[in-house]
């Protein structure tokens, strides 16, 4: 269990649960993401309170999350996503205490773990961000009129083919499976429609 307070392991795992901590931000879900990033940072906790820590250090590490999450939501998303990657970096450098100016962990090596974790964020962060800012690709008010075919008998419920796709449906008539439909309009993902002409 020594080799964990080593800080040059502990300065990988801290890279590590601070580049799950961001992805776990911009693509949240699973819960799988943020369990990882918990579980590394709380290791990484106990290593810097039996090695000893930086105080301000600490805090600029922290404050790094703030231009990252206005990164998310701003304009000039990839000068705030690089604001907060070069804060994360050179703050986690000199978290652990050392003799002097020059950090406790090799140099080499987060040079190395920087710039593949901060190559890694940039691209995947820029892509999230770029995926939740695009609109859909679907547009689908143009399925109003459009010609299917009812795969179910429609009432209440059933299913129709349009567009290529299998949509949930209703109508106000029954319309037996097999027939020819129109969509007269949309609710939510429901299609409303009549028997084609």
């Amino acid at each position: 269990m020594d080799f964990l307070l080593n800080p040059n392991v502990a300065y990988v795992m801290l890279v590590i649960g601070f580049l799950l901590t961001m992805l776990a931000i911009v693509t949240p879900g699973t819960g799988m993401l943020e369990v990882g990033a918990l579980f590394l940072l709380a290791l990484v906790a106990y290593i810097a309170y039996q090695v000893g820590f930086n105080p301000w250090s600490l805090i600029v590490l922290i404050l790094s999350l703030v231009p990252f999450i206005y990164a998310t939501r701003a304009p000039q998303r990839k000068l705030w996503l690089a604001i907060s990657l070069a804060a994360m970096l050179i703050s986690s450098l000199y978290l652990f205490n050392s003799e002097g100016w020059l950090p406790a962990v090799n140099p080499l090596l987060a040079l190395f773990v920087s710039a593949l974790a901060g190559g890694f964020l940039w691209v995947a962060v820029s892509k999230a961000i770029q995926a939740h800012a695009m609109r859909p690709a679907h547009d689908l008010e143009a399925l109003i009129g459009k010609l299917g075919e009812a795969k179910t008998e429609i009432s209440e419920s059933g299913s129709v083919q349009v567009a290529g796709e299998l949509w949930s449906a209703r109508s106000e008539t029954v319309i037996p499976a097999g027939t020819p439909v129109r969509v007269t309009r949309r609710e939510g993902f429901v299609l409303v429609v009549e028997k084609a002409e």
